[in-house]
């Protein structure tokens, strides 16, 4: 059995995990570092975000069909550095099977010695989401019914902006963020310098959205345990749908403390570095609930795996960053919770995704369905 026997009998393999593809080759490995302005500039505890350093990703393949990805490197820093590994790895893996589990399998591999976190991981990610995007081109399936999954309306908040802005100037973007898409739930980044400010910002918030919007924070892995136990206990009666990554990331014993005497569900996950740092976590019993990062997970294929731990844990796996992406995930994933919402793509993509009424749906389209607008990639490319 193999890619060209059939959309059916290949849909029912890939729903067991098996993508048979061996006779289909990479041919070319295309990498483009962009960096893109933020129409509301992220502003937390830990750093600011002002600009989407962003490396696009084409995967060429022997059969015609081209995958697309992009990865988000969080500082200007990192991105020529990002896109060089990944033109470095371009000759290693052209003339390969495209099949993207072998590939990811391969890949891990070329990185034994050095490691495989940080920008070695994004960009292993970042092949792994074009060579699944390249499969569901190849078949004219979106990348959900490629993973078994179905198109669904998911629930998302809108966490563009937001940021240590202040008081008096939250109402007006609360309000602004509810209104760009018909949501009813947003992200309000915490950390101000006393708990009273946090404090003051969300009545502020909560004034201005009302009872019924959702509302999650962020404290961006600023505090300490004690001060994360100081501001829990003062934050236990605003109604939050939770509280994410009060302390570093990796700190699990401390999460597991903080979620035994927190009233409101303790979030993170987003800076897992692979799979085994979501296994490392759901054996401390860390979290209330995860997201997952695509990129820093390890792209579908270590989406999948992450995923599965989450489910044996029982917690709902929310998306972190990369909507178009995470959107056919979480319509493949029986824990979707919530999608978290940005639009820092949107001006190099042709056609974006949409939210209506507070929701995404993947659209009916091959893979992710995306396609660069040249013109503005011409604009943001650098180097």
């Amino acid at each position: 059995m193999n890619e060209r026997t059939g959309r059916c009998g290949l849909l029912n393999l890939q729903k067991k995990g098996l993508v048979v593809v061996s006779e289909i080759t990479i041919t070319k490995l295309k990498i483009c570092p962009v960096l893109v302005p933020l129409r509301r500039p992220v502003v937390v505890m830990t750093g600011q975000v002002t600009m989407a350093p962003l490396v696009l990703i084409d995967l060429e393949r022997s059969d015609g069909s081209v995958g697309r990805s992009y990865l988000f490197t969080y500082s200007p820093i990192a991105l020529k550095a990002t896109a060089a590994l990944l033109r470095d790895l371009a000759p290693v893996v052209e003339g390969t099977p495209a099949e993207p589990r072998g590939l990811h399998t391969r890949l891990l591999g070329q990185f034994k010695l050095l490691g495989t976190e940080g920008v070695t991981l994004m960009a292993i990610a970042g092949i792994d989401m074009a060579a699944w995007d390249a499969v569901g081109q190849s078949i004219g399936r979106p990348l959900y019914q490629v993973l078994g999954g179905a198109a669904k309306a998911l629930s998302a908040y809108n966490s563009n902006g937001m940021g240590l802005i202040g008081p008096g100037r939250v109402a007006g973007e609360a309000r602004d963020l509810l209104a760009e898409g018909g949501f009813s739930a947003l992200k309000v980044r915490l950390g101000y310098p006393d708990v009273d400010t946090d404090l003051a910002v969300l009545d502020e918030v909560r004034t201005a959205v009302g009872e019924a919007t959702t509302i999650v924070t962020d404290y961006n892995q600023g505090l300490s345990v004690a001060e994360a136990k100081q501001r829990l206990t003062v934050l236990a009666g605003k109604k939050l749908g939770w509280i994410e990554e009060p302390i570093a990331f990796d700190n699990y014993d401390g999460l597991a403390e903080l979620r035994a005497v927190s009233t409101i569900p303790i979030q993170g996950g987003e800076n897992h570095w692979g799979p085994g740092d979501m296994a490392r976590a759901t054996s401390a019993g860390a979290l209330d609930l995860v997201m997952i990062d695509a990129m820093k997970i390890g792209g579908v294929t270590g989406w999948l795996e992450a995923s599965s731990l989450a489910r044996a844990a029982g917690w709902p796996v929310s998306s972190h960053l990369f909507p178009e992406v995470s959107t056919h995930l979480m319509c493949a994933d029986p824990g979707a919770h919530w999608l978290e919402w940005v639009d820092w793509a949107n001006p190099i993509l042709k056609d974006p995704y949409e939210v209506v009424n507070g929701k995404v749906t993947p659209p009916d389209r091959p893979g992710m369905g995306l396609e660069w607008d040249e013109g503005k990639v011409a604009q943001y490319a650098i180097g």
